[in-house]
């Protein structure tokens, strides 16, 4: 299976940023490391390495790798895949499989993505200066800059 490059994981942990302790996300999940959502059977001590938590967002990002590579039909350059599995990482694989973004990606009107990318900038009913920044980086990885 097709994995995210360094430069991929590298955006994402950017982006994510790292706490060593538990913390409620800006759209109110329950978050460790580099945005592991905790779901309610896991127990973490309570602080996780920098090594533990990549090893934690591998293991999450296979899942939004394989979305992209389920959703997505046509051919795409490593830097477009890593950009698709980071806004998938971010907002989930409903997200893009209902939207715009997909059908433009399907489309193969790359010029078009990062317009559409532009558009999800906003998390429990707010515009996020941090999801403006993230979808301006995916945008220029997506475009090969």
């Amino acid at each position: 299976m097709r994995s995210i490059t360094q430069e991929g994981l590298n955006l994402i942990k950017h982006f994510e940023g790292f706490s060593e302790t538990l913390y409620i996300c800006p759209a109110g999940y329950p978050t460790i490391g580099y945005g592991h959502m905790v779901k309610n059977y896991e127990k973490f001590p309570e602080v996780i390495t920098k090594e533990a938590a990549e090893k934690l967002l591998k293991q999450d990002l296979k899942i939004a790798e394989h979305a992209v590579l389920r959703l997505i039909a046509v051919p795409l350059s490593d830097m477009q895949f890593n950009a698709l599995v980071s806004f998938t990482f971010n907002l989930g694989a409903g997200a893009l499989q209902r939207s715009t973004l997909r059908l433009k990606v399907n489309r193969e009107e790359h010029d078009e993505v990062p317009n559409q990318l532009q558009r999800w900038i906003w998390a429990g009913n707010r515009k996020l200066n941090g999801l403006i920044k993230r979808r301006k980086a995916e945008s220029l990885m997506y475009s090969g800059y």
